[in-house]
């Protein structure tokens, strides 16, 4: 496979199942976890959703100046080396400033495939299609999922992002497989019918305030192993399952989460060395849930580390999931 996708090949189709929808990484990667003694899998709340997603970059104004420029995203704050990007809500990003840091994002380890910001409609989508337009800002594709429409594009540390805005759930496409609740698939997007949305309309500086960060895809080493975290540890559910890649979700969301191999299944963790995902966010609602999740973890021999009101846990190729109630 390419290393550079930003989106599944066109024409490709995935079929949804039918059920209920930090610290820079070691070096190390002993550990193997399996899905053998499992029987009755976890799952996680309806009501989960993700938080800010860490980076790291090589240039924090010059990062700071792409994602106001480019995303219409705001500096909501920043400590000398480390700055908190958002839409005015909820904090988005959190940029880490290591000048050693050389462009990683696209090589061949594991960590972050992209990250994507869901907006509010499909009219805020077109407005940031404007909006990258209007700066002559580079995107690598354009794609209808059939449950939502997607851009994809790089910041200028080649960390992958994906702006996309859902289709209501009640018009998510229904599978043509008996049993299977909803088709995902990959085609070119009309991008002439969604500019329709604000023909008229001036290009606007400023992004939404209600944008979120919808969902993650990483590069994996394994599938099966992938599904032994975060399907049997963590308690996400599996809507499908390609071979070469995996998306779980919780909620019958289409995907909060996808993981894949298509970078081989050698890859080694992210070097110290090079820009990319530090950590990523998972919120529950309850200490309860946060507890549930936590036990769990422990119960399955990871270690588990107290971080920012919650724990952090990292997959078996060290790419570290923060877990806390927001």
């Amino acid at each position: 496979m390419l290393n550079r996708y930003t989106s599944p090949p066109h024409g490709l189709r995935i079929v949804v199942g039918a059920g209920r929808n930090a610290p820079e990484s070691p070096q190390s990667n002993d550990r193997t976890i399996t899905a053998a003694a499992v029987t009755i899998r976890p799952q996680l709340p309806d009501t989960l959703r993700l938080g800010r997603v860490h980076l790291t970059v090589s240039t924090l104004d010059g990062s700071i100046a792409f994602y106001e420029r480019a995303l219409g995203l705001q500096l909501q704050a920043r400590d000398r080396q480390v700055a908190t990007m958002g839409a005015g809500g909820e904090d988005l990003l959190v940029l880490v400033e290591d000048p050693g840091a050389g462009a990683g994002a696209g090589g061949r380890h594991a960590g972050l495939y992209h990250y994507a910001l869901l907006f509010e409609t499909r009219r805020e989508l077109a407005r940031a299609v404007k909006r990258l337009a209007s700066t002559q800002t580079r995107i690598e594709s354009a794609s209808d999922h059939g449950v939502c429409e997607s851009i994809y594009l790089r910041d200028p540390d080649d960390n992958g992002i994906e702006l996309y805005a859902d289709r209501p759930r009640d018009g998510w496409p229904p599978s043509r497989i008996a049993g299977e609740r909803v088709e995902i698939f990959t085609l070119a997007m009309d991008m002439e019918d969604l500019m329709r949305e604000n023909v008229d309309e001036l290009p606007r500086a400023q992004a939404s305030a209600g944008i979120v960060v919808g969902h993650l895809h990483l590069h994996v080493g394994d599938v099966e192993q992938g599904l032994a975290f975060y399907r049997d540890v963590l308690g996400f559910e599996v809507m499908a399952n390609l071979g070469s890649a995996a998306l779980v979700s919780a909620g019958g969301y289409h995907h909060h989460l996808g993981f894949n191999v298509w970078l081989g299944s050698d890859v080694k963790p992210r070097p110290r060395d090079t820009a990319g995902l530090r950590e990523w966010t998972v919120l529950l609602a309850t200490r309860e849930e946060l507890a549930a999740v936590r036990a769990r973890v422990a119960a399955a021999g990871l270690d588990v580390r107290a971080h920012e009101g919650g724990f952090l846990v990292r997959d078996p190729w060290e790419t570290p999931v923060a877990f806390r109630v927001g």
